[in-house]
């Protein structure tokens, strides 16, 4: 990519960033092709967390079950396998991509926003990393097997569709991703002095309880060590932004 900078004109940033598109497109597209032919591979992933033999329920030792799926549309299988690929593309192109765009925008900015919005854009990035893999191998599985296999009367069986199940974990993974979050986004307000971690340890006590109501939403069931175990990371995040703005201000 042609280094942007003051002299080039409106159209020719358009063209630039035209480029960028282009080469983020191509690049996601050839890891969305890629993940499209290892559909057994991909599936067996994303599918794992529907069965007992998922290496959270051996930790925790559960009962054995197997959630069934099913497919009402006469499309659907082929459909839901090209928006996984498609997925799994941009997973798997997203250190590009944010590569691509950082490099566009770099040369607009300062060298002490360079190296700040450098270190917040990793960070940002690692973290909704680490939230999609605490939901995937910790509060979907969680989720996924209190939900999918409770019945209000035997009389009545449990059948998922494709769809609900696949909108669920990706759901469910954007959430994590953003919840994770919050100390990059407590770092940015306390940068600005828009929060101060006085106010934070002050209503402490408010915020364990939001965040016990939001774990008690995510996962509603009356297990008291399951909500525990969903609980205790996003308290663990709330603890850690205290310190992080702590350290701003110091």
């Amino acid at each position: 990519m042609s280094t942007t900078n003051d002299n080039e004109t409106f159209w020719e940033h358009l063209d630039d960033l035209r480029s960028v598109i282009i080469r983020i497109g191509v690049i996601t597209l050839v890891f969305a092709v890629a993940a499209f032919f290892f559909k057994d591979w991909l599936f067996s992933i994303v599918f794992a967390p529907k069965s007992s033999s998922f290496i959270t329920y051996k930790l925790l030792k559960g009962d054995e079950f197997d959630i069934f799926l099913m497919n009402t549309e006469l499309t659907g299988q082929f459909m839901m396998h090209l928006k996984v690929s498609l997925v799994a593309g941009i997973i798997a192109a997203s250190p590009y991509i944010i590569y691509e765009l950082f490099k566009f925008i770099s040369p607009a900015l300062y060298a002490n926003e360079k190296k700040y919005s450098s270190h917040i854009v990793f960070a940002a990035y690692v973290m909704f990393v680490l939230g999609a893999v605490v939901n995937y191998f910790l509060i979907f599985p969680l989720t996924i097997r209190f939900l999918g296999t409770y019945e209000v009367s035997n009389q009545v069986s449990n059948m998922l569709t494709l769809g609900s199940y696949m909108n669920t974990l990706l759901m469910m993974t954007l959430v994590f991703g953003i919840l994770f979050e919050i100390p990059v986004v407590s770092w940015l307000l306390a940068k600005f002095g828009l929060i101060k971690s006085k106010f934070m340890k002050r209503y402490r006590r408010h915020a364990i309880v939001v965040i016990l109501i939001l774990a008690a939403i995510v996962t509603p069931t009356s297990d008291i060590f399951t909500l525990t175990i969903v609980f205790l990371p996003i308290w663990l995040l709330y603890e850690i932004s205290i310190i992080v703005v702590k350290r701003i201000e110091n």
